[in-house]
């Protein structure tokens, strides 16, 4: 029941933020579609009630359990960021908005930029890391909490590995090659008399 769950709990996100988008841009109204993009945290809210519920009723901790603790931590860490995403690029196509900001390539701006990225996959495991211990706790040392704490693991390793990708930006910056001309560069002689 919980894998359905969190399988239900991750299409109604993607109906939510294609209705929500769609309110808002294509039909022009944009109350209805923050509305609706509001309503994204409550599936988060449902699901955790739903595994509490379950644990609570006996139900032996598994790795099913920690998947929902993990969805939770990763609609959470990175829920926000693909909202905007997706924010952008439909504001452009419909209404006019401006293009979608790249992400920077070469140099400080990129390890900054991969550091942003980074701190955002930091907060979803730390989350779902809190959520596991919480279930830790909840079943208590009567339960097999194993699955819970494979989970943990695995969400360190996640941290681990986007410290690792974000600090090879820091010491190894790209460079920016010469046949590739700087866009900042360039729009401020253009702004020169």
């Amino acid at each position: 029941m919980i894998v359905a769950l969190i399988i239900a709990c991750e299409a109604a996100f993607w109906v939510l933020l294609a209705a929500g988008l769609a309110f808002r841009y294509v039909f022009r109204m944009p109350r209805l579609g923050l509305a609706l993009l509001l309503c994204e945290p409550l599936l988060e809210v449902v699901l955790f009630t739903v595994t509490a519920i379950d644990l609570k009723n006996g139900a032996e901790p598994d790795w099913r359990h920690g998947l929902a603790a993990v969805y939770i931590g990763f609609t959470v860490g990175l829920g926000h960021s693909t909202v905007k995403w997706a924010d952008a690029r439909v504001a452009h196509r419909f209404a006019g908005g401006p293009p979608p900001v790249r992400p920077p390539k070469y140099g400080t701006a990129r390890a900054v930029h991969e550091w942003k990225v980074a701190g955002r996959w930091v907060v979803a495991a730390l989350v779902a890391m809190a959520l596991l211990q919480a279930a830790v706790w909840y079943v208590g040392g009567d339960g097999d909490i194993g699955s819970l704490r494979a989970w943990q693991q695995r969400m360190l390793w996640v941290i681990g590995i986007n410290v690792v990708i974000a600090g090879s930006y820091t010491l190894f910056p790209k460079e920016r090659p010469a046949a590739d001309p700087d866009p900042e560069a360039e729009r401020e002689q253009a702004k020169m008399p």
